[in-house]
């Protein structure tokens, strides 16, 4: 009689809840596949990588258990990475974790609920098609594309999907920048009429990995996985394992360190991309066999595509040959600065008295203000360890993956820093102011689209 009614139950429930989701356009097996608010979130590490290890681990070890995370498998294409990542994930979680060759593998066991994708940076976008079409939920590391083309798969994909996509925009989840954005928007520091935006560094090993692209071999990965879309090319270890200092594998100084930067332009500002973009530099320091410049500069123009006179410009410095770890961020408006170093807003530089009385104008000062500053601090090296701003943006995934409500650093944002990203490529690559056609989604220089 027991067994009967509970049948009655659970078939009545089933037939009730299919009747409801049948109305959403959802079927019983979509609705199979929602985390309940108790479930374990089983999670895959996509590329277990010197990121992933350094930073991204500890910020998921800092709330998987109050919020019933766990990490059950790693993919990595080389068997070195594979195998150091299933021993430290095995020690860290205190259960045995399953590897897997590539993602393909990794999808079709449908052991994973989500996945932290920390792999080339090339790579970001498409192991995001993969990962949504395989129903999963994905905190994927920035830059979120470095080709057009990728950003607009991945972003309709994750579009269609309705999945959770968190770009690993940390900035995002900070006090002081929401503190910030929010003095922006509500008009108090007037329009913005420039930025001036910085990140140098003097480390001859960035980015470098001499020891391992000694030890590894063609036979121990898959050369022809990782390079992707990309055109194919003879094994190289320095291009798979130092990516970040070669096109097209990466951009260099604008992926890794400008996406955060000109990501809170874009969020501050409320525009989804520049106008256009004017670049210069080069090799100027490290003749190590490189072909992404140590030293450039952007000029960015950005305002309504509609109206040329209205807008401001944005500056983007960054060097690797002489720098203290310090990015620096300082918005300007009429009244005075936002100082991202300082957390401060100040009329330092605004129109005083004396000057505005000479054109019968009235003064225009911003007020001193400290942006809240608890345990917020910008981290710049890879090998960060415990950041709290990267701790704070993984909790806020793994507690949009709970409520499904949008993160903090939706694939929009992740969609417009690439947008940025690349048109600074394109006029580091060709020599040539970069635009962007709001119709076509693509990047232009010289009149044409920018391709590799």
């Amino acid at each position: 009689m027991k067994n009967s009614r509970r049948d009655f139950i659970k078939k009545s429930a089933m037939a009730t809840a299919g009747t409801y989701l049948g109305a959403l356009a959802f079927s019983p097996k979509s609705y199979a596949n929602i985390i309940g608010a108790n479930d374990r979130v089983r999670v895959g590490v996509v590329g277990f990588s010197d990121r992933f290890r350094a930073s991204l681990m500890p910020a998921f070890g800092d709330h998987y258990k109050e919020l019933n995370f766990d990490i059950v498998a790693v993919s990595d294409i080389w068997k070195r990475r594979r195998e150091e990542g299933q021993a430290m994930l095995k020690e860290k979680f205190g259960h045995d974790i399953k590897t897997f060759v590539n993602n393909e593998a990794l999808y079709g066991a449908k052991e994973v609920d989500a996945v932290i994708i920390s792999t080339a940076d090339f790579q970001h976008a498409l192991h995001t098609v993969e990962a949504v079409r395989a129903g999963c939920d994905t905190y994927t590391e920035k830059p979120f594309a470095e080709t057009m083309e990728d950003a607009r798969a991945a972003l309709n994909a994750v579009r269609e999907s309705k999945k959770i996509v968190q770009i690993g925009s940390q900035r995002r989840s900070g006090r002081n920048y929401h503190e910030a954005a929010s003095f922006v928007k509500s008009g108090q520091f007037g329009p913005i009429t420039m930025v001036e935006l910085s990140w140098n560094v003097n480390q001859p090993g960035r980015w470098r990995r001499k020891a391992l692209v000694e030890q590894i071999k063609e036979s121990d990965t898959d050369w022809a996985r990782f390079q992707m879309n990309r055109p194919k090319e003879a094994w190289d270890p320095r291009k798979y394992l130092e990516f970040r200092l070669f096109w097209p594998y990466s951009s260099g100084l604008a992926g890794q360190w400008m996406s955060h930067q000109i990501d809170t332009v874009h969020w501050f500002s409320g525009l989804k991309n520049p106008r256009s973009v004017v670049a210069n530099g080069g090799i100027y320091m490290w003749k190590d066999g490189r072909k992404n410049w140590d030293t450039v500069t952007a000029v960015f123009d950005y305002g309504p595509s509609n109206d040329s006179n209205t807008g401001f410009q944005v500056s983007f410095a960054s060097r690797m040959h002489n720098g203290d770890e310090r990015p620096a961020e300082i918005y300007y408006s009429n009244g005075g600065e936002m100082n991202l170093n300082t957390n401060k807003v100040s009329p330092t530089g605004g129109l005083r008295e004396n000057f505005a009385k000479a054109m019968g104008m009235n003064a225009n000062l911003l007020p001193d203000k400290d942006l809240n500053v608890v345990d917020q601090k910008v981290i710049t090296s890879a090998n960060t360890g415990n950041d709290p701003l990267t701790s704070g943006h993984m909790r806020n995934w793994m507690e949009s993956v709970r409520d499904r409500k949008e993160p903090n650093a939706p694939v929009e944002a992740g969609y417009s820093h690439a947008i940025a990203c690349i048109m600074v490529n394109a006029a580091v690559q060709t020599g040539l102011k970069a635009t962007f056609d709001e119709k076509t989604q693509e990047v232009m220089a010289g009149g044409k689209v920018f391709k590799y």
